[in-house]
């Protein structure tokens, strides 16, 4: 029997799951995954979290003894969401251990709300990454403007952190640019950055998701871009994605990351996330099997680990397939009225709205949830 997972390991990627859940962890679901579908890390976001604690009663309990303790609903989330990641890394030590820290790692995100707050961003990332105590621990951080500095004062701290929601390639470039100014401004405060890792998360699917629907209203109103369009329908996530790799390659290279790797460094890798396919016209694994790329990591929801392993294949590295075609994707994209600048910071804007909503009912189911445990 084809193990396609082991398959898609032996390429260089590095098999994630995006989700995370206390009774899957509890009842060694995730050691299993670990086990048997080659899964060396964890993803976990509001919406995820959200998803956990609605569904079951798994929390009911810890809920309400830390509601009698008079802990408001925040608080109770953090409690609660921190004990997940903690036991959620321990499964996973061995791995981090195995692979000398490069793998093994849980992420959790500080919260939504401070997306666009530099100093408290950073300030939190520091104070989640030291209550967590476990070294197989990213942070994460949105790639907004806000961010950035954050991102570059965590890193400097000694902080591993998972870069998210990014998009276009031009914030790559400066997401980069800080996790490289943190590693020298360490080096320079006396650290050792051997230890520390990070990774750069694009949410792949988001793109067509936005993108798709615009093409095909070109294609629908005729006129001598339709042709252009329906070429370019179900491309422009893959070829954003591969736009990423290849500026990646450029960017852990040259004088300043030598000078960097010389002392220990690690480089970024580029996180694929957003993987499953929203469109049902589309392969269910076609995020994963044309984004496959030596050292990256494609973060899977449970259901797209399953269909990879039941039917996915692995072509070799086709993140460095069709680059020319990739290479054409803004400017057409451009010719049809589609700017990346703006396509980016719309999806960023709606990525950043998103969770911010789902923390936001999150913390309101916990409100009533300790309502209700107190009588």
């Amino acid at each position: 029997m084809t193990d396609r997972l082991a398959e898609l390991s032996a390429q260089g990627v590095a098999v994630w799951v995006d989700s995370i859940a206390r009774d899957w962890i509890e009842h060694g679901h995730l050691a299993r995954l670990r086990d048997e579908r080659s899964v060396v890390g964890v993803t976990s976001n509001p919406t995820i979290f959200e998803q956990a604690m609605r569904q079951g009663d798994r929390y009911d309990a810890s809920l309400t003894e830390l509601a009698q303790q008079g802990l408001d609903a925040r608080t109770i989330f953090e409690r609660l969401a921190l004990e997940d990641i903690r036991a959620a890394a321990d499964v996973l030590h061995g791995v981090y251990d195995a692979t000398d820290g490069h793998d093994g790692y849980i992420s959790y995100e500080v919260a939504p709300d401070l997306a666009h707050d530099s100093d408290a961003t950073a300030a939190e990332a520091t104070r989640l990454f030291a209550a967590l105590d476990r070294p197989n621990v990213m942070i994460k951080i949105p790639a907004t403007l806000e961010g950035l500095p954050a991102i570059r004062e965590a890193i400097g701290a000694g902080v591993n952190v998972n870069v998210t929601l990014i998009f276009s390639i031009a914030r790559y470039r400066a997401v980069v640019d800080s996790y490289l100014s943190g590693l020298e401004d360490r080096l320079a405060a006396g650290g050792d950055i051997s230890g520390i890792h990070s990774v750069a998360s694009f949410f792949v699917s988001r793109v067509d998701g936005l993108v798709d629907p615009r093409l095909a209203k070109v294609v629908d109103e005729g006129g001598p871009g339709a042709d252009l369009a329906a070429a370019r329908l179900g491309t422009a996530a893959i070829d954003n994605a591969k736009l990423a790799y290849e500026a990646g390659s450029e960017l852990f290279a040259g004088d300043r990351w030598q000078a960097l790797t010389a002392r220990g460094a690690n480089a970024q890798r580029c996180l694929w996330a957003s993987t499953s396919t929203k469109n049902p016209e589309y392969r269910d694994v076609v995020y994963c099997e044309e984004l496959i790329g030596r050292g990256t990591v494609n973060t899977m929801p449970l259901a797209t680990i399953d269909a990879f392993a039941d039917h996915g294949e692995v072509r070799g590295q086709t993140v460095a397939e069709n680059i020319d075609r990739a290479h054409r994707l803004w400017p057409e994209l451009a010719e049809l009225g589609l700017d990346e600048d703006a396509v980016g910071e719309e999806l960023e804007e709606d990525g950043v709205r998103k969770f911010a909503a789902s923390f936001e009912a999150l913390l309101e189911t916990i409100e009533d949830q300790r309502r209700r445990a107190l009588g």
